[in-house]
């Protein structure tokens, strides 16, 4: 982590230049990740192109990957999940805003790379939630699992045989979290 003198506000944080890694802002403070390693990034393509194949034909919404949104504010936090759904009727009209998006995303999705903690997914998971997320998926690659939170209550477990939907954000969506992995 790398921290400076006085909190980096969304704004400051979305000009910084273009370093080659992957950061977040969390409290005002700068976060540097390493890049997902294979599993995670194959991870990421196929949980975004089956909810990009269900949501684009209903025109439910918008699917996004490593998209930042400001989850909270004086400090900032800018989170980017691996991937994001957001609804249609809370996307602007005409296009998609220039800067962060200043709300949580319906959908989000967090993919676990090897160096990820079990506490530091709690905390990415909470922070969703209370941002006002409706939904989080937390995908693990090494168990071919998925983590399902409508809340930290209300959390449910998938394995390979399990069928992972969208309730309560859309209705009649499906697929098996094997298709996850294959």
């Amino acid at each position: 982590m790398i921290t400076s003198a006085k909190p980096i506000t969304a704004e400051q944080f979305a000009l910084m230049p273009d370093d080659g890694k992957r950061h977040e802002l969390v409290a005002g403070e700068l976060v540097v990740t390493p890049p997902p390693m294979p599993a995670h990034g194959e991870s990421q393509a196929k949980t975004g192109s089956i909810l990009l194949g269900f949501v684009r034909p209903r025109k439910l919404g918008r699917v996004f990957t490593e998209t930042g949104f400001v989850i909270s504010t004086d400090p900032d936090t800018v989170r980017a999940p691996d991937v994001a759904f957001v609804a249609a009727d809370r996307l602007p009209e005409s296009r998609l805003p220039r800067g962060y998006f200043r709300f949580a995303p319906d959908i989000a999705v967090e993919v676990v790379s090897p160096s990820d903690t079990a506490s530091g997914i709690r905390s990415r998971v909470r922070m969703w939630l209370e941002a006002g997320c409706r939904l989080v998926w937390v995908v693990y690659p090494a168990s071919r699992s998925v983590t399902v939170y409508r809340s930290m209550s209300d959390v449910t477990m998938l394995e390979s045989d399990d069928v992972l939907d969208g309730a309560p954000v859309f209705d009649g969506f499906g697929v098996s979290v094997s298709d996850l992995f294959e």
